[in-house]
């Protein structure tokens, strides 16, 4: 049975993407828990800024406001910025709830 949201990265990329600058938990197997800043986000992933000494494919959990801990992989890493895809998709309900919350100005929140 396959697991996650299983999307192309055609899909991916046609995701809205909103910019932030939010720092968030993460944890990791090998890692521990440490912190990460977002730069930006989508219904089905998120950009992460900094450097990580992480491989295509491993597995985190982040916590994020609204939707709570959600494990995401990581599709590509250029060594100050990687991509990371959710497991599951955030409802659209739950996604502007979050996005209120990572982005409290109202003028740098784009409409869906």
């Amino acid at each position: 049975m396959a697991h996650g949201a299983q999307l192309s990265v055609t899909d991916l990329r046609r995701s809205a993407r909103h910019p932030v600058n939010y720092r968030v938990l993460a944890e990791h197997r090998r890692l521990g828990e440490f912190e990460l800043q977002i730069a930006n986000v989508s219904a089905h992933g998120f950009m992460a800024a900094g450097e990580l000494e992480l491989g295509r494919g491993e597995r985190l959990t982040v916590r994020l406001p609204v939707a709570g801990r959600i494990e995401a992989h990581l599709i590509w890493n250029t060594g100050e910025r990687a991509g990371f895809q959710f497991e599951r998709i955030i409802r659209l309900d739950d996604f502007n709830a979050m996005m209120a919350a990572m982005q409290p100005n109202p003028r740098l929140r784009r409409e869906r």
